[in-house]
């Protein structure tokens, strides 16, 4: 691996590597969780359309009403990894949790559902350079590309490797409790993925779409890129947070805690909890040789997980 001048700011566990920002005791207690009949998990590699996914799931589960006040959001789609066995027991039911957890480490049972996504790991690539770059706890905010580039390509990043993380997860994708899509496919069409996601989740659901459009409709809209970018851009503001609600999540609370720790400069970047949301940035990041590079990495992959082509 090149020479990388700066790494964001990660801890490991169990081989696992995770932001050093958040509670060591809510990320184990994540892995540890044993799973409920009914419980239904998001699962995606870190800037693959989670946050878009939680949304559309969120409201099926809702069937098309809006949250009261975006505060909600992290109460009723909960990132376990950062909230711990909290997270999930103030979580309303139905609902989601959020992991990046790889398929071998996930909480898993049978009786439970996991929707997973996947998306280009060259668009990946970049959104996840802009998020260690944006979010302070990192330390990361005069990171360069280049050396992110480096790392994403060595798997050593938070939850380490992209194509490990997808090769654990694709052979699933087919499994009865497991629903699969892609970043390209929501993109493309975003109505098919939650007509079928509806379908998955229960048949109240698609029932409900189906009594009523103004339903699909306002999944579709209160998913969003713009309505999710003008709504959630405070989702992750800790003391706002703690004043719209009147509480503090231990993981929030060790996030803090941390980020005083850390001597933060005046002229951070602007958060951007959604950024672009589109596919194709990578070429406007990529060089050639990082594309060359990028492409053998996922040729190789594939060839010693699914042996040479025929």
């Amino acid at each position: 691996m090149a020479n990388v001048k700066k790494r964001p700011l990660y801890a490991k566990m169990n081989d696992l590597m995770y932001p050093a920002m958040f509670s060591p005791k809510c990320f184990r207690e994540a892995m540890e969780y044993k799973p409920k009949p009914g419980d239904v998990f998001i699962d995606t590699y870190p800037k693959c359309g989670t946050t878009w996914m939680q949304n559309v799931a969120m409201y099926i589960f809702r069937k098309g009403k809006e949250l009261d006040h975006p505060s909600d959001f992290l109460q009723c789609a909960p990132f376990i990894d950062m909230l711990g066995q909290e997270g999930i027991d103030k979580m309303p039911r139905p609902g989601a949790f959020k992991t990046h957890l790889p398929y071998s480490r996930v909480p898993y049972s049978p009786d439970a559902k996991y929707v997973f996504v996947a998306r280009n790991p060259k668009d990946c690539c970049v959104s996840f350079y802009y998020h260690a770059r944006n979010e302070p706890g990192f330390g990361f905010w005069d990171g360069e590309f280049n050396d992110f580039f480096e790392l994403f390509m060595a798997g050593e990043v938070e939850y380490n490797d992209y194509f490990d993380h997808l090769l654990d997860w694709y052979p699933h994708r087919n499994d009865p409790n497991v629903f699969y899509t892609t970043y390209e496919d929501m993109k493309k069409d975003i109505k098919d993925v939650i007509l079928r996601l509806s379908k998955f989740l229960g048949q109240e659901y698609i029932e409900a779409i189906e009594k009523d459009n103004n339903v699909l409709n306002n999944i579709i809209h209160f998913s969003g890129f713009q309505y999710m970018k003008k709504h959630l851009a405070d989702v992750w503001d800790i003391d706002k947070e703690e004043k719209h609600t009147g509480r503090m999540y231990y993981g929030l609370q060790h996030i803090k805690e941390s980020l005083k720790a850390l001597k933060l400069p005046e002229d951070l970047p602007e958060p951007e909890f959604v950024r672009k949301g589109i596919v194709g940035d990578w070429k406007n990041h990529f060089s050639a040789e990082q594309n060359e590079r990028l492409n053998a990495k996922f040729l190789e992959k594939l060839k010693v997980n699914f042996g040479p082509a025929k």
